[in-house]
């Protein structure tokens, strides 16, 4: 006769077992998600400069130190994010931005633009510490790249040039901007069907 001790013993590892099983079907069904959902870069805009044209130059005065020429051709190209203190995803990506500005500074400055209150920003800039960056205010700016929804990213190369834009939600989508200019491509979504088409 089998004790109450026995029974729940051997219910508890009928229990494990069957738990070891579902975790073995769950991550074997999340292995097959990240088979086939694909990585997304930038999502393009067909609105404002495309790329390849000349961009617009902007001479703006930056809220902490210093003119900007948004836009202009240099000696180095310019990453232009457009961001908003009330916007959650852009403070997630202002680390990367960071980690870009400091490891890409031979060759690439980033500029942060914004439009309205300058007292709002200036608080913004002290809250989250971004006296690094170049900060300019300009509406004109935004309709210039007819910039709809944030956080929104323009890379511009030293001619002057609109090399990749997009709307970014993530630290892959930020990357494929640059990934797009590598390949001398004008997206990771023409990228892709490149490599899919050769």
């Amino acid at each position: 006769m089998i004790s109450i001790l026995s029974f729940t013993v051997i219910a508890l590892w009928l229990v494990v077992v069957a738990m070891a099983v579902m975790m073995w079907v769950m991550l074997r069904q999340i292995g097959v998600l990240y088979e086939r959902v694909a990585p997304v870069g930038a999502l393009m805009d067909q609105a404002g400069p495309q790329v390849g044209e000349a961009s617009p130059v902007f001479p703006l005065q930056s809220l902490t130190g210093g003119n900007v020429r948004v836009g202009a051709s240099g000696a180095r190209a310019m990453l232009v994010f457009f961001l908003s203190p009330t916007c959650p995803v852009c403070k997630q990506l202002l680390p990367a931005l960071s980690g870009i500005q400091s490891s890409e500074k031979e060759w690439l400055d980033v500029v942060l633009a914004s439009d309205g209150s300058q007292d709002k920003h200036l608080e913004f800039i002290n809250r989250q510490k971004l006296s690094n960056f170049p900060y300019v205010l300009s509406t004109d700016l935004g309709m210039a790249y007819r910039v709809q929804r944030l956080p929104f990213a323009v890379l511009v190369d030293q001619s002057g040039t609109v090399k990749a834009k997009g709307l970014i939600n993530n630290r892959e989508q930020l990357d494929s901007l640059f990934n797009a200019l590598d390949a001398g491509v004008a997206s990771f979504q023409q990228l892709k069907s490149i490599r899919e088409a050769g």
